[in-house]
């Protein structure tokens, strides 16, 4: 039994539910779509070439939560989830993840992606266990600000060091799938690292240190990169 890690975005979803939870509340006239929508655009460009200033992000994605009653926000989310969310399910990817609990692995996905929107998603997939930034709540509202460090880049490290205090879990045998160069830092720890659908510079990483190289969008599940 080893610790089988998960990235979401464009690893076990066919596209990124940050940048689109951002396009859902500009398509709702939710939020000012001039601003909103280039902002948005913006950040998820920085985020592909390695550049995002985390916390600037989070300022701006984490304000539609403060701005809104949260029955509200869930309301929004419960149709986000179902119009955006579930065409972009992998079938391979629930494969891949049922391999892993068939051999007694212990799930988790780690996130970039505030919980707020990943949760229902990372339950979609039967994942019980999840890492991501996490909204300030207090007293009944979304402050805007969020707990503790963001799960990005290192952060994902650090977050993950600290569940394992809490744990019974071990990096011995670990795996981690991504897509992001981001991730490299979580990447290089783990003994199995899978790059999936990978960008231009993990690709390029990961072919230089002979790392396997997947794709959960061809309708197959890749088996070959399992061993002992």
């Amino acid at each position: 039994m080893s610790l089988a890690i998960f990235d979401l975005d464009n690893t076990l979803i066919a596209d990124d539910s940050d940048y689109l939870w951002g396009q859902f509340l500009v398509d709702q006239g939710i939020v000012d779509k001039s601003y909103y929508e280039s902002a948005n655009a913006k950040f998820y460009d920085d985020y592909k070439h390695g550049t995002l200033d985390i916390v600037e992000f989070l300022r701006f994605s984490l304000q539609p939560l403060a701005d809104n009653d949260p029955d509200q926000l869930y309301q929004w989310r419960a149709q986000f989830i179902e119009e955006a969310i579930k065409p972009l399910l992998l079938k391979p990817a629930q494969q891949l993840i049922a391999k892993h609990r068939d051999r007694g692995d212990t799930l988790l996905v780690i996130t970039a992606t505030n919980r707020f929107v990943t949760e229902p998603i990372v339950q979609l997939y039967g994942i019980e266990n999840l890492l991501a930034t996490t909204p300030e709540f207090i007293d009944g509202r979304y402050t805007g600000g969020f707990n503790g460090i963001p799960c990005f880049q290192e952060g994902k490290v650090r977050l993950l060091e600290d569940w394992l205090k809490g744990s019974t879990e071990t990096m011995q045998g670990s795996w981690f799938y991504s897509d992001s160069h981001n991730d490299l830092p979580l990447l290089k720890l783990v003994d199995h690292p899978v790059a999936v659908d990978p960008d231009e510079k993990l690709t390029e990483f990961a072919d230089a240190a002979n790392w396997p190289v997947i794709s959960l969008r061809n309708g197959q599940c890749p088996t070959h990169h399992f061993h002992k």
